[in-house]
């Protein structure tokens, strides 16, 4: 899936896009009249719709605080299907409640699964076989991390990944987020939740 990134705009560059936005409209008055201006001004609201639709802050992700617990956050861009993967998760949920001083109690462990869908799909907002997918994950990550001894639950988030981990971080306290994906190559997602979380983020 395509993500959007932050839109910045440099202080030297405004006066130019004032001009931009201002020359072309007149332009097309002196030239062609008003249906022209018109049709211009019209096409240069459309792009600042677009380009606004694409802005995304990048500020960093609040996350509510817990009781004392360690909570774990697992983003299950893929499921966690295989055992080395749910060792893998028990390790991390082990390690951070050790280092918590919280290792005599059992892991809070949360699935998010982003109800991921084709651009077309999206855009006609048919979202049934993004959340059949979504829960397919989730049921294929709780079942092979209660076989390796980690209770876990699960929750169906937003398509947008980001937009997914900050929604569920106003009420979930999570200590830790753990992405599960079998891409080969980190994708923008990645870097944008390393970058503007305040929790270590770990690849599985």
């Amino acid at each position: 899936m395509r993500r959007r990134e932050p839109l910045v705009i440099r202080p030297w560059l405004l006066p130019f896009l004032i001009l931009a936005l201002i020359v072309p409209p007149i332009a097309g008055f002196a030239l062609g009249g008003p249906p022209l201006g018109i049709g211009i001004g019209g096409l240069e609201v459309a792009a600042i719709v677009v380009f606004a639709a694409r802005a995304r802050f990048d500020e960093p992700i609040e996350v509510r605080q817990g009781a004392g617990g360690y909570a774990l956050l697992i983003l299950a861009l893929d499921a966690v299907e295989r055992p080395a993967q749910a060792e893998r998760v028990a390790a991390v949920a082990r390690a951070g409640a050790l280092a918590l001083g919280t290792g005599d109690e059992e892991p809070e462990v949360l699935v998010l699964a982003p109800a991921t869908n084709q651009p077309l799909a999206e855009w006609l907002s048919d979202v049934g076989e993004a959340r059949f997918d979504a829960q397919r994950r989730l049921a294929l990550s709780v079942g092979t991390l209660a076989a390796a001894g980690i209770e876990a639950r699960g929750s169906v988030g937003d398509p947008d990944p980001v937009q997914a981990v900050e929604d569920e971080l106003r009420t979930y306290p999570a200590n830790e987020l753990v992405l599960v994906t079998d891409a080969e190559v980190p994708d923008s997602a990645l870097a944008e939740l390393t970058r503007r979380l305040p929790l270590p983020v770990t690849r599985i």
